[in-house]
């Protein structure tokens, strides 16, 4: 057993962080002495070495959390995908300073923006938390789509694009509306059809990542528009309540 100090000498993690990390139910202490102090097995180690390591890709702390608590959680499976996102952005990384580099050497400032290009390196990303998740609603995911060929995978994205174009149409007026309203029962009724039961607390889940920021936020307001993204947010908010 080691006492949060000595874990936070081994690691380098602030005792500070420890603390939140115990308050946050992210690592908890194996046992608290009747002093008050922490104590950690090498078990809750092991559990650190991993938070650090989904840290180092960027992954939210709510996140790691739900992915270290899953029942399916795999360490394995984890690590080797943790090895394989790491090396994505070591890749990047190089890309980046080769083309500093280049700048640098011939003092010409080039219009070529694929060194910034991180999309391969996000789409590995996103399908690696969707296996960590192993949620109920990712394994009825699969298991529907197992047997459709990419033309119908594309069909529904397109349906799925034209509804959140329908709702950017209205997004200047409230979402609060009867018209907003309705569109929001239909998403939820085509993500039920097409791809898995879409509760309330799930379509509320989603509309929280509808405005994360990331390559689904940029989707959706090409779809229907700037702003169509947080409209939607808005409207499920209301909708789910």
């Amino acid at each position: 057993m080691k006492t949060v100090k000595e874990v936070s000498r081994i690691t380098g993690v602030s005792v500070r962080t420890l603390h939140h990390y115990d308050a946050i139910g992210l690592l908890k202490p194996t046992r608290v002495t009747e002093a008050g102090y922490r104590l950690y097995d090498d078990a809750a180690l092991r559990r650190l070495q991993s938070i650090l390591l989904f840290r180092e890709l960027q992954f939210p702390l709510k996140e790691i959390r739900e992915i270290l608590d899953c029942p399916d959680f795999d360490p394995k499976e984890a690590l080797a995908q943790q090895i394989h996102l790491l090396e994505l952005q070591r890749q990047h990384l190089d890309t980046l300073i080769s083309h500093a580099r280049q700048i640098q050497k011939t003092g010409v400032i080039t219009m070529d923006f694929s060194a910034f290009d991180t999309t391969q390196l996000d789409k590995y990303a996103k399908d690696a938390k969707a296996r960590w998740g192993k949620t109920d609603a990712y394994k009825e995911f699969e298991q529907r789509t197992a047997g459709q060929t990419p033309a119908q995978m594309k069909d529904a994205g397109d349906a799925l694009m034209e509804i959140f174009a329908e709702i950017g149409a209205i997004r200047h007026t409230s979402p609060a509306s009867c018209e907003a309203q309705a569109l929001v029962a239909r998403l939820q009724g085509f993500i039920t059809e097409h791809y898995y039961t879409c509760t309330r607390q799930i379509l509320r889940g989603l509309g929280q990542m509808y405005i994360a920021g990331d390559s689904m936020t940029e989707n959706i307001d090409r779809a229907g528009g700037e702003g169509t993204a947080e409209f939607v947010h808005q409207a499920i908010e209301i909708f789910c309540k």
